[in-house]
């Protein structure tokens, strides 16, 4: 190991006080120096929060200002809470205690419950979804999973809100919440829920703040002891904090100031759970003589990504937008945000997995890139492009689309469905597939319309309203296919989606990628009704979108990408509009008073549907080698507008003759097979099948003629080309690639 490895992986101790302070700018200095009174730190996204505030505690130990045992540090992950401890032994100052609200909680009421109450705490519920079932069971409600899930998330709020049963409904219509169910049912439930409790002696997460408030409300010889022991507080992402949180906080501090408090109202995402930024935007209120510190020099992104960022906030209302931090990028220059429209949801996954392939070609780590969208149901188009694009991928925060619990039951009834035949009385087959789909899936729990709000209800009913998506498209592209026919599609996309991964391009969604940054960042589905999200209605709940759209612009660090399909499917009709968000700011649109964008490519980075950007390829094709034009696809054969994504791969009606050389798709296929076991990918990276047909139909004879067919894109150009010339023009596919090699 070279001194260099080392002192990475074992960084040195800063051997004084001062040593402690340096590297660090002007205002991260102010807040590591700021010991004495109330500390207010606004610091926005890229800013360097979480090593200010290390350094902060470190210089105060190491200066002998703060004793290590005496401060506590909370936040709101056990990942975050981790990685403070681990910068804090960095520094030298490792007694002090990093954890969050509820270990800090869990650990003051195991301590001081025999004292206050006697015997032995009750045993704290891991899962309180069961204890819902038995409570919704008793008040003769018949609650599904996911209802459950909602009903039990609305527990928590009222929780955390320190909201009782009775006051439930008058909150929830105070807050104007969307309720999953009747409010008056669900104060039922938590009533009920609450003696299930007291009756099995237990208690869930959210009583260990309420009880321990409890005792330190009801004694004060344990609030002394503890005061006594924790003199200095700090408080990271301030702007989540829960009115319960903030109770028991100022419980901890007594009528003490020795606290720093570290946050951005730009970043508050997370209202639904019961977060607000009140107590962020307040503190300088109930603080007269508190140290403010803004934090504004980005460390993280470009000058371009960050101007983008500044400007999404820029149009903002609310209390909020009034405290908004404007970014300054202490980074080069960069590519400029691109902003791309698509004509469909389809074009657009397959359009950002061309992308994405040419960043990894280029040298970007597929672990370094994400694509980030605002619900999860939107994860299995890309999914599909990804894996057909031969492209790693990892999901963060939800389960592969074809491995969701609902995606699975739909998957089961729908085979049931197909075996059955013309025997189950459920389908009328003369209505179509799709029909038959909505029939099945009506069994599910799917209908017509969604339901109201979100949760995990909405979001059962969007991965099933997918499936039916699906089967409409495929019903199109299929006309005559049967209910088996789907589910053979829907066990190859499974199956192509299931390809084992190492290293792979991030999918999450918006809400999981916070406290997260990527190289290179896609911002996919950017219209009206999914940012903002059709369900939010209120003033307040439209701000809460255009910040998670701010905390999307802010996780990338040199690429961005902003992208919107203007059709669900192809060929359909085009009526979506890009995101309000987006106006001034993107190229060819106004802003608030008139503002207009930069309209011109260069400015402000603006790609066509297609990807090309003009020039020698700007969706990475080799120069001369030009992507079929843009407008209605005709078939080649009778001359029909073909609208089905799968036509157009063959251009040609799925139902018109096919003029396909079977011996040369025989050699293609056995080729590839080969090549696939050779690179130890699936097949399908290589070339799908129905590329493999188009190949066969069309018998090119030079690149550029195999560069023309849909799914041949630059690198698969590059790396298969030859040998699929060599077999076209009769010869075994032993042609060298493009590099003079074969990539094993």
């Amino acid at each position: 190991m070279t001194s260099a490895t080392h002192s990475t992986l074992f960084p040195r101790v800063p051997d004084s006080a001062d040593a402690v302070l340096e590297g660090l700018d002007p205002e991260q200095r102010e807040v590591a120096t700021a010991l004495r009174g109330p500390v207010c730190v606004l610091a926005g996204a890229g800013t360097g929060k979480t090593r200010a505030i290390t350094h902060r505690i470190a210089y105060g130990v190491r200066a002998g200002i703060l004793q290590p045992s005496s401060v506590l540090a909370v936040t709101f992950t056990n990942r975050a809470a981790g990685e403070m401890r681990g910068r804090l032994r960095q520094l030298g100052a490792g007694g002090v205690q990093a954890r969050t609200f509820h270990s800090a909680a869990l650990r003051q009421l195991q301590y001081f419950w025999p004292k206050a109450v006697g015997g032995e705490l009750p045993r704290l519920l891991e899962r309180k979804v069961q204890l819902v079932a038995e409570a919704a069971a008793r008040c003769r409600l018949r609650l599904d999973r996911n209802e459950l899930r909602d009903v039990t998330s609305e527990i928590e709020w009222a929780k955390v809100t320190q909201t009782v049963p009775a006051d439930y409904p008058a909150m929830v219509a105070k807050a104007q919440r969307e309720a999953p169910r009747d409010p008056a049912e669900i104060a039922k439930v938590y009533e009920t829920y609450e003696e299930l409790k007291r009756e099995r002696t237990v208690i869930d997460f959210e009583d260990v703040l309420l009880l321990t408030v409890g005792i330190l409300q009801d004694r004060h010889d344990i609030a002394d002891h503890v005061r006594r022991q924790y003199q200095h507080f700090v408080v990271d992402e301030y702007q989540d904090v829960s009115p319960l949180q903030q109770r028991l906080l100022d419980l901890w501090l007594g009528d003490r100031d020795s606290l720093c408090v570290v946050g951005d109202a730009g970043q508050t995402i997370y209202s639904f759970t019961g977060a607000t930024p009140e107590h962020l935007l307040d503190f300088r209120t109930r603080h007269p003589g508190a140290t403010v510190v803004k934090l504004v020099r980005d460390y993280r992104s470009t000058p371009q990504v960050v101007h983008l960022a500044n400007g999404v906030l820029a149009q903002a209302t609310g209390r909020a937008a009034e405290h908004r931090l404007d970014l300054v990028s202490q980074r080069d220059g960069g590519p400029e945000p691109a902003f791309v429209e698509y004509a469909d949801e389809p074009a657009e996954a397959e359009g950002t997995a061309r992308r994405v392939r040419d960043l990894i070609a280029a040298g970007v780590p597929a672990g370094e890139i994400a694509i980030l969208y605002r619900v999860n149901a939107q994860s299995e188009v890309y999914e599909q492009a990804l894996a057909d694009a031969g492209v790693p991928y990892q999901l963060r925060g939800a389960e592969r689309f074809f491995e969701r619990p609902e995606v699975r039951e739909a998957g089961v009834a729908l085979r049931g469905a197909a075996r059955a035949g013309g025997n189950d009385p459920l389908l009328d087959h003369a209505d179509g597939l799709s029909a038959e789909v909505r029939a099945v899936l009506s069994t599910k729990g799917w209908h017509g319309e969604p339901p109201a709000g979100s949760g995990a209800v909405r979001d059962r009913w969007e991965s099933l309203a997918a499936l039916v998506r699906l089967a409409e498209d495929f019903e199109r592209a299929k006309p005559g296919a049967t209910l088996s026919d789907l589910v053979a599609e829907l066990d190859e996309r499974a199956a192509a989606q299931h390809a084992p991964t190492v290293q792979g391009v991030t999918l999450a969604s918006l809400h999981s990628a916070k406290g997260l940054e990527w190289d290179a960042v896609f911002l996919v589905g950017l219209t009206e009704g999914m940012m903002p999200i059709t369900y939010a209605k209120t003033p307040e709940q439209i701000e809460e979108e255009r910040r998670l759209l701010y905390v999307g612009v802010t996780r990338a660090r040199l690429h961005l990408t902003l992208s919107w399909s203007l059709s669900r499917s192809p060929g359909g009709r085009p009526g979506r509009r890009p995101t309000r968000f987006l106006n001034g700011l993107r190229p060819g649109s106004t802003g608030p008073g008139g503002r207009s964008a930069p309209g011109a490519p260069g400015g402000a980075g603006v790609w066509s549907g297609s990807g090309s950007t003009g020039g020698s390829g700007g969706d990475g094709r080799p120069a001369g080698v030009r992507r079929r034009p843009r407008g209605p696809a005709r078939c080649r054969v009778c001359g029909k507008t073909l609208t089905a994504a799968g036509e157009m791969k063959l251009m040609r009606c799925d139902d018109c003759p096919s003029d396909m050389d079977e011996a040369l798709y025989e050699r293609l296929h056995d080729w590839r097979a080969a090549r696939a076991r050779e690179i130890g990918q699936p097949a399908y990276c290589v070339f799908t099948d129905r590329t493999l047909m188009a190949i066969a139909e069309a018998v090119p004879a030079t690149e550029g003629e195999l560069a023309g067919i849909s799914g041949v894109g630059a690198r698969k150009l590059g790396r298969f080309g030859a040998a699929v010339l060599d077999i076209c023009a009769g010869g075994d596919g032993r042609a060298d690639d493009a590099d003079g090699s074969r990539e094993t």
